[in-house]
């Protein structure tokens, strides 16, 4: 949960773990792993006649409500109205089939203007944008959730309890965009981090075991 923090320390209020841990490679491995899935999705779209509509956007305050209600993972686009490629998600990638099928089943979508003059109450913390009447200041939420690394547009991945999971950056096409969705919905990225976890111990101990060997070898 995010916490209440200070100064420019509230940057890593949504999540304890460095970022460095999804690399993009780990990206490349959620393109690929669920493209097949993709397909078979857009076939089945292809087959049936009913419209699907359009992603289901909420502000940040309806979801906090609606968690209270149903808990899911929250997806949200931080975006600016000066930013044509977020505008090019609107009309392309975020009115596709298979995402706004996919996105209104499991996740709760919000959308934060990154440069929004209202504040915002959370957890006991009060965010707001330190300059309303200024040229692109930033909100302090959006800075919160993107650790101060501002592009747009950005996209972050939120779990049930309002942590922080994955920051995705940039115009994404639909095929990996279903996949990050559901490499996170289905808690692959648990055990990813798991797996990686788990690496990292054996390499510890390896290293450790090769200090040992190069401490009785020596004179």
């Amino acid at each position: 949960m995010l916490k209440r923090v200070h100064s420019t320390r509230f940057f890593c209020a949504f999540y304890k773990k460095p970022l460095s841990l999804i690399s993009m490679k780990l990206h490349k491995l959620i393109s690929g792993l669920f493209i097949f899935l993709f397909n078979l999705s857009i076939n089945a779209q292809a087959q049936s006649t009913e419209a699907i509509g359009t992603i289901n956007w909420m502000s940040w305050q309806q979801m906090v409500e609606a968690q209270k209600v149903e808990r899911k993972k929250v997806f949200m686009d931080l975006y600016t109205d000066w930013c044509g490629w977020c505008k090019k998600m609107d009309a392309s990638t975020f009115v596709d089939p298979t995402i706004v099928n996919y996105m209104n089943t499991n996740y709760y979508a919000v959308k934060l203007d990154a440069e929004q003059k209202e504040d915002i109450e959370f957890n006991g913390y009060k965010f707001i944008n330190p300059n309303p009447t200024g040229k692109r200041s930033t909100h302090q939420l959006a800075v919160s959730l993107l650790d101060g690394q501002l592009s747009y547009p950005s996209f972050v991945i939120l779990d049930e309890n309002i942590s922080r999971q994955h920051i995705i950056k940039g115009f994404q096409q639909p095929e990996p965009l279903f996949g990050t969705l559901m490499f996170f919905k289905t808690n692959e990225f648990v055990r990813y981090q798991q797996y990686l976890d788990k690496q990292a111990q054996v390499k510890a101990a390896q290293q450790a075991q090769q200090a040992q060997t190069q401490e009785t070898k020596a004179p």
